[in-house]
């Protein structure tokens, strides 16, 4: 039987994205931890074929999906299909921690885009993707 153990405070420190399934081994999906700061504007982005399920551990987070505008606290959940283009960002005044969990009958290798990179490119790379 394999497993492993972790914390997000094992897998990296400070804003950005924590690299959940590298770091244990998980092949089946993938998986990623995101830490916005307050008040952080996320990134209007879509992927080819992954759909994404969130989950706010804690925090509030304020989703954009088309023209709807929900805000999220610890608990709350949002699934998005692949081609759907969505924002999740920082409502509050504290930290947003996310646990985002991707796939398309399994794992399926980075397809995200920004919908718009001429605007968020330089800022994503910069909070740890690219």
């Amino acid at each position: 039987m394999g497993y492993s153990i972790s914390s997000l405070d094992e897998l990296g420190e400070g804003y950005g994205f924590r690299k959940v399934r590298r770091a244990l081994g998980v092949t089946a999906f993938g998986v990623n931890a995101v830490v916005m700061p307050p008040h952080y504007e996320g990134f209007l982005h879509y992927h080819d074929t992954q759909d994404e399920l969130y989950f706010v551990h804690s925090g509030t987070a304020r989703v954009e999906i088309g023209d709807e505008t929900r805000e999220l606290g610890p608990g709350g959940l949002v699934q998005v299909e692949s081609t759907t283009p969505r924002r999740i960002s920082n409502a509050g005044d504290g930290d947003l921690v996310l646990l985002v969990v991707g796939g398309k009958g399994g794992y399926v290798e980075r397809d995200g885009h920004l919908v718009n990179p001429e605007v968020d490119l330089e800022r994503r790379i910069a909070f740890g993707g690219s």
